[in-house]
């Protein structure tokens, strides 16, 4: 008996030794090589974030200029303007101007020469002109900044911005309901039923994924202007309610995961198909319903190609891509209007997805794992 304590002692002896050890691994400094491989692979993260972001940063700053501020050679990348000073009556440039000590001052050129000017100091005018020596065109003019948030203003009533905002979010809700109502009956049809020609039926679906848009356009097309549906929304949000591979394959593949315990569970309990889904799956798919919801909604926002074929000729029933391009097309001469307008179309998709981006993430990985 005490030889058997004394092992456990030893054993415990042991494995304290072994946690000090590993606690005194973990606190020892790390080597200069793992320090300059971390370095190395944040600084190339932030150089692929930067450059993958500059492009949108950019478009930004160009929102915010206006068509002088756009039309200065060389003018900063910020939105600013030439400083300029009211001095006797009459407006001056503002130049930054090297001193004599190696400095440099903002001054305002009051008398050009060729070979020498007569400067001021804008924050006092009043004190004796400075006479400087040298060519002053070769002086940079100094900028402040003025970003023209008024842009926005302007799109927001050239557009008639409110009208497709509304067209788009109806369009968008409307046919994601849709989606998610066809989606998740099939997906669950296919996860849960056993019947003849499942797998074959599956496969058929998987397919076409891969059938090109472009070959049904014109059949598609064809019916709905015989059906009178041409000019209308229904075109776009009928299709929604007949559900589509890719969402079909999320949904079915996260339903997958959940155990067929609990519908046999449910079923003891007198649950019918129907009640199981609503109660016992459902709950436990909103990862899978919430990603593909936000697929969906994306998709719907940014659909351009299907909305001009169905309402070219219907102005107030068109959404923002549709709309935004028309409004391109009459103001391609003032860029500051054409990037704003696209900013202020891409925020709302923008939002959604970091508001719901853990869940999101979530859903995208787990609906990938089959079971």
């Amino acid at each position: 008996m005490a030889s058997g304590v004394g092992r456990l002692e030893a054993v415990a002896a042991g494995g304290e030794l072994a946690g000090v050890t590993r606690s005194r691994r973990s606190l020892r400094p790390r080597r200069p090589r793992d320090a300059v491989k971390s370095f190395a692979l944040t600084f190339a993260i932030v150089a692929v974030l930067a450059a993958f972001l500059s492009p949108m940063v950019r478009s930004a700053l160009v929102s915010l200029k206006t068509p002088d501020q756009l039309s200065e050679t060389n003018a900063p990348l910020l939105p600013s303007l030439p400083r300029q000073l009211e001095y006797q009556g009459k407006s001056v440039d503002i130049y930054v101007v090297p001193m004599p000590d190696g400095s440099s001052r903002q001054l305002a050129l009051v008398k050009p020469g060729r070979t020498q000017s007569t400067f001021v100091d804008p924050a006092d005018p009043a004190l004796a002109p400075i006479v400087w020596q040298g060519a002053w065109r070769t002086l940079d003019r100094a900028w402040q900044l003025a970003p023209a948030w008024q842009n926005y203003v302007d799109v927001w009533n050239l557009i008639d911005f409110p009208r497709l905002l509304f067209n788009t979010v109806a369009l968008a809700l409307i046919s994601m309901v849709g989606t998610l109502v066809s989606c998740t009956l099939v997906a669950y049809g296919f996860a849960r039923f056993r019947f003849p020609g499942r797998s074959l039926l599956f496969t058929i679906l998987i397919a076409t994924i891969f059938l090109p848009g472009a070959v049904t356009i014109i059949p598609t097309y064809t019916m709905f202007a015989k059906l009178g549906w041409v000019g209308t929304w229904l075109p776009l949000l009928v299709p929604t309610f007949f559900a589509n591979a890719f969402d079909v394959f999320l949904i079915r593949q996260y339903f997958l995961t959940i155990p067929r315990e609990m519908d046999e569970a449910a079923a003891i309990d007198g649950a019918g198909p129907f009640r199981t889904l609503v109660s016992v799956i459902l709950p436990q798919a909103w990862p899978a319903i919430i990603a593909v919801a936000i697929f969906h909604l994306v998709y719907a926002w940014n659909d351009f190609f299907n909305p001009l074929i169905y309402l070219s000729t219907r102005p107030e029933l068109q959404p923002l891509a549709v709309g935004l391009q028309r409004f391109n097309g009459i103001h391609y001469r003032n860029p500051a209007y054409v990037q704003a307008g696209t900013l202020m179309t891409m925020l709302i998709p923008v939002v959604l997805f970091l508001v719901f981006q853990r869940v999101f993430t979530r859903g995208v990985v787990i609906t990938g794992v089959d079971k």
